[in-house]
């Protein structure tokens, strides 16, 4: 038999047990956290392998700043369709396709924001990645091909010495980037945000371009697995106003680092009590100059 008859058959089976776990959802509703994650690893998988042969084409016709958000955006659609889950990007003066380049920012709460990447991605912009990556199947080979900045932090003494080379590109091609500062999924019931890493704020500094926050309501509501909940439903996100770092210098980084997640974290608080209807308070004050241990796509940069 061939390679295409064992692909065709996989893929029924895979669709007849995501509709019989959703079917079985209506009794057992633990049924439609499975069927969800399991449509979403194979989206995921198929989104980054069309990715590649976008990204290639791309390319070839010399729009490769394009790539990521072209394949973001086929994502965002698939999983809307297939899942129920949508984000829904609130910016009124169009920062995202006004603003470039730019270093993007945002919170960071479960794999569920890799969506949360497709549906808002500005053109010419990619994710920043540790180097390891490049050698992952599928999403290492597409990220490799869309033009992502890798970051090799293991050849680095600090982050502002890691974050050079991406400066470089930044400049070079005018491409943006999009880093979560905290440096790993926080995985939080309620709103919060872990310490934030430094290294997104040394690259806007050495680049001489603006940081632009980007906030997700938090949407355990939606998802949260420590309860295997995975619902359908819509999960804001609220672009604010560009922070400038021209003639900002490293000496700068702590104030700046300090003060955008104090604004991250307010607008945070404000943004989840709209999405899900109840009041939080407000979380105590993180420590700086804790660590945190990066994973997914994030950027692998300790704080100094």
């Amino acid at each position: 038999m061939s390679f295409t008859h064992y692909l065709s058959n996989f893929l029924l089976g895979y669709a007849a047990l995501v509709v019989s776990l959703y079917m079985i959802s209506y009794v057992i509703p633990r049924a439609a956290f499975v069927a969800r994650v399991l449509v979403s690893y194979i989206l995921l998988i198929g989104v980054a392998l069309y990715g590649a042969f976008v990204s290639i084409f791309l390319t070839i016709i010399g729009k490769q700043g394009v790539s990521q958000w072209a394949t973001g955006r086929a994502f965002h659609w698939a999983m809307l369709f297939t899942t129920g889950v949508c984000f829904e990007i609130d910016d009124p003066k169009n920062i995202l396709g006004t603003t470039r380049p730019a270093v993007f920012i945002g919170n960071h709460q479960t794999e569920l924001d890799v969506l949360m990447l497709g549906a808002m991605f500005p053109k010419y912009c990619s994710v920043t990645a540790k180097a390891s990556l490049k050698k992952t199947p599928f999403l290492g080979w597409f990220m490799t091909l869309s033009g992502s900045i890798f970051i090799d932090r293991k050849n680095s003494k600090d982050a502002r010495e890691a974050m050079k080379g991406a400066a470089q590109e930044i400049q070079a091609k005018r491409q943006s980037v999009y880093m979560f500062p905290e440096g790993t999924r926080s995985y939080a019931k309620d709103p919060t945000l872990l310490p934030f890493k430094k290294g997104a704020f040394y690259l806007a500094v050495q680049a001489g371009v603006p940081i632009v926050p980007c906030v997700v309501a938090n949407y355990s509501h939606v998802l949260y697995i420590k309860s295997m909940l995975f619902n359908a439903g819509k999960i804001p996100v609220k672009v604010l106003d560009p922070i400038p770092t021209k003639g900002l210098t490293a000496a700068d980084v702590d104030e700046l680092t300090r003060t955008t997640r104090e604004l991250m974290l307010r607008e945070l608080i404000s943004l989840s009590e709209k999405a899900q209807g109840r009041k939080f308070a407000m979380p105590v004050a993180a420590d700086q100059s804790s660590k945190a241990v990066s994973s997914g796509v994030d950027t692998t940069v300790s704080s100094l």
